[in-house]
């Protein structure tokens, strides 16, 4: 359709503008981004800035790390969970990992940290722990304030349920937007994503043919997302771990947290 992507870009942006605002204000911010949008001035505020608008930035030493993947010297791999600690595989999750003695870095939801810390507490003695959110909504569609109010919730859940306070956070969905980097850079938080992720939708009831395409496809450096909770389907991941575990050792991997995979890496990306 002639013009059609250049007519939804616009209402694309026009409705988040409103959303954002909420309630009895909706036309008034749908009309005021129109305006702004025709004079071809930039949106204030909301999820894309990265600042509080003309207030003070209390940001701290006003520096932020972005991590997709570690170096590239030695053959490294980092292992990381998202989304629990939930009843249904977590545990599972934890007594492989013990049986193998392999450290993994588990990406928590404040919620469910705070209603299931009993299945993590005293179990994260070589592992560690990052900020998932509090409930796992899309932080890149919020404004700064409330993203960081999310994230200290979720900090304190975090860190009562592990016993040490959260240093990294993984934004839900990997979606960023400037208020969730406003957001993370006041926490002092080192903000990490992935490298390579779980594809167990290509492999249905196939545990042994996913650990053979995921050691395949791991690199010295690898960040690997897997979830330790989801649909069913989400199993097979889970279920070849061990399969994973021995193939990437048998290559020469060595498994570390993020924490340890960056001690010697400089930041992929730093905002400041």
């Amino acid at each position: 359709m002639s013009g059609g992507t250049g007519r939804w870009s616009r209402r694309t942006v026009l409705r988040q503008a409103a959303l954002l605002a909420g309630g009895a204000t909706l036309a008034t911010s749908a009309t005021q981004g129109r305006s702004l949008l025709r004079r071809g001035e930039p949106l204030p505020d909301g999820p894309v800035s990265a600042t509080s608008g003309n207030l003070r930035q209390e940001v701290g030493r006003g520096v932020l790390s972005i991590t997709w993947a570690g170096g590239r010297s030695g053959n490294r791999v980092a292992l990381t969970f998202d989304d629990g600690p939930r009843p249904q595989w977590t545990p599972m999750v934890l007594d492989t990992l013990d049986r193998y003695a392999v450290p993994a870095t588990f990406f928590l939801v404040g919620e469910r940290a705070r209603r299931h810390a009993d299945l993590v507490r005293g179990r994260l003695g070589r592992h560690e722990v990052g900020n998932h959110s509090w409930a796992h909504q899309d932080l890149a569609r919020l404004d700064a304030p409330a993203v960081h109010e999310d994230l200290c919730r979720a900090h304190e859940a975090v860190a009562e349920a592990a016993g040490v306070p959260p240093r990294l956070f993984r934004p839900p969905y990997g979606h960023l937007g400037g208020a969730v980097l406003h957001a993370a850079v006041r926490l002092d938080y080192r903000l990490v994503l992935w490298s390579l992720q779980m594809v167990e939708r290509e492999y249905p009831d196939d545990p042994v043919g996913h650990a053979r395409r995921i050691v395949a496809d791991v690199r010295p450096g690898t960040i690997l997302l897997a979830h330790d909770v989801g649909t069913r389907r989400r199993r097979v991941a889970l279920d070849g771990l061990p399969l994973l575990i021995t193939g990437l050792r048998d290559r020469g991997y060595e498994f570390v947290t993020v924490s340890q995979m960056l001690q010697n890496d400089g930041p992929a990306v730093t905002a400041g």
